[in-house]
């Protein structure tokens, strides 16, 4: 080979070793787990510069709503007196679960120190449904993992539950706390508890 041909030959092979490697597109079954973690490095960010809890409501709140099925959720949290749950206390139920669904990730998430998201490639099956794994890591070096399961429904993939430290369900928590505070056919303490619960995390500002 000539002496030109040697001199393109390595300049190809050099170009080519200093391409980066493209990144492997988000899987579906992830992709609302990422969007999550997004909005609430976001949302930290946003109460570090000093942003209204209602401001962080209002950024948090599509993502929740379009990351979680926040309607299997309550359903799974209320345990076996849902069914038995008159109707118009399930749409209030429904739209106070959402508020302190979301509340409660603005009131956790409510300080930003450097704080980034790792998420696991590998995602487990378990029947249906998809776990995802993800891990909050800390300044300091600590880290919280947790794992999120994922359920498709209608072409989509929605978290149905999270599982801190990868085994602590957090729709068993609440089912044993939301379950004491149902009668047969009759939701109302449980109302009533979910109000003064938004109530204190928010400081009155949700009104949605």
């Amino acid at each position: 080979m000539k002496r030109r041909g040697l001199l393109a030959a390595a300049a190809a092979t050099s170009i080519g070793l200093a391409l980066p490697q493209a990144r492997a597109a988000t899987p579906p079954e992830a992709l609302p787990v990422d969007s999550l973690d997004s909005a609430l490095i976001a949302v930290m960010k946003a109460a570090s510069a000093g942003k209204s809890f209602a401001a962080r409501y209002a950024m948090l709140k599509p993502v929740v709503e379009a990351s979680f099925d926040l309607e299997l959720i309550l359903q799974n949290s209320a345990g076996l007196l849902w069914p038995q749950i008159p109707a118009a206390q399930k749409t209030e139920l429904g739209k106070l679960f959402r508020q302190y669904t979301i509340a409660t990730y603005v009131s956790n998430f409510n300080a930003y120190g450097g704080q980034h998201f790792t998420t696991d490639p590998d995602i487990r099956r378990a029947g249906d449904s998809r776990i995802v794994s993800t891990t909050l890591n800390e300044q300091d070096g600590k880290a919280v993992k947790l794992a999120y399961v994922m359920r498709e429904a209608s072409g989509a993939w929605k978290i149905t539950d999270v599982l801190f430290e990868g085994t602590i369900s957090k729709v068993a928590a609440q089912r044993s706390d939301f379950s004491g505070l149902i009668d047969p056919g009759n939701a109302a303490r449980l109302i009533e508890a979910l109000k003064k619960k938004i109530a204190m995390l928010s400081g009155g500002a949700i009104s949605d």
